[in-house]
């Protein structure tokens, strides 16, 4: 890569993105109603999985002698913002809690997607994001398909 600060930006903007999710799924998790235990769990395993997902991140950064990230994005706390205001006129119903977490996911998938599309990225670290899309991918199509099921 042209410039290590390059990489070190990519690779941040990914911890952030992870952070998003581990922020709007903990949000997501405390609006649930207690007759979904079922999505409680799979909201703990997403943030788990964001969490693996950014110590890997970190790890590469610490090769750059950059720091990792610890703030969410600008359009993530803004995202969350905009979920308490619909949720304030929706109420957090499955179906609307799990609207919202697509909405994140699609989110995470295009940064992911943004990444692995620069040219000047060293190929390990072109792997590292392309694992982590395809992991979080499968997270999404799960959301999807819950969302889907609702009536």
């Amino acid at each position: 890569m042209k410039n290590n600060n390059q990489a070190a930006e990519i690779l941040n903007d990914l911890v952030q993105i992870n952070n998003d999710r581990i922020e709007g799924y903990e949000k997501a998790i405390h609006n649930l109603k207690s007759e979904d235990q079922d999505l409680k769990t799979l909201f703990v395993s997403m943030i788990d999985e964001s969490r693996k997902c950014k110590m890997a991140l970190s790890n590469e950064l610490n090769v750059f002698k950059s720091k990792t990230e610890d703030s969410s994005t600008t359009s993530g706390k803004l995202y969350r913002a905009w979920m308490d205001v619909k949720a304030a006129f929706t109420g957090h119903d499955r179906k609307s809690v799990l609207e919202n977490c697509e909405f994140g996911e699609d989110a995470a998938q295009k940064a992911y997607n943004d990444a692995a599309k620069d040219e000047d990225l060293p190929a390990h670290l072109k792997t590292l994001i392309l694992e982590q899309k395809s992991t979080l991918r499968k997270s999404h199509d799960k959301i999807k398909q819950l969302r889907d099921q609702q009536a």
